[in-house]
């Protein structure tokens, strides 16, 4: 019942195609192409963003780590300054 041998997928072509017609179709054919299309761009910039995101906090944690060494140097020194 559920094996559809090359004939009944062929007389089945043919039906939707009496049906429907070529024109259809094609518009239908190239209605889910550009569907396929618009989700792959999505995708493709969803990653894109995500990794743009992820670059941006490196470089921040980065940087306030720069900061705290900056910091925890300068009390350092104003702590040695005081001992002296």
């Amino acid at each position: 019942m559920g094996n559809m041998g090359i004939w009944q997928l062929l007389i089945v072509a043919v039906i939707i195609v009496l049906l429907f017609g070529t024109k259809k179709l094609r518009n239908l054919g190239g209605d889910l192409g550009s569907a396929v299309k618009g989700f792959k761009n999505a995708m493709t910039d969803s990653t894109a963003k995500k990794e743009e995101e992820t670059a941006e906090n490196i470089v921040d944690k980065s940087t306030m780590a720069d900061e705290n060494i900056k910091k925890a140097d300068e009390k350092m020194t104003t702590k040695e300054k005081d001992q002296a």
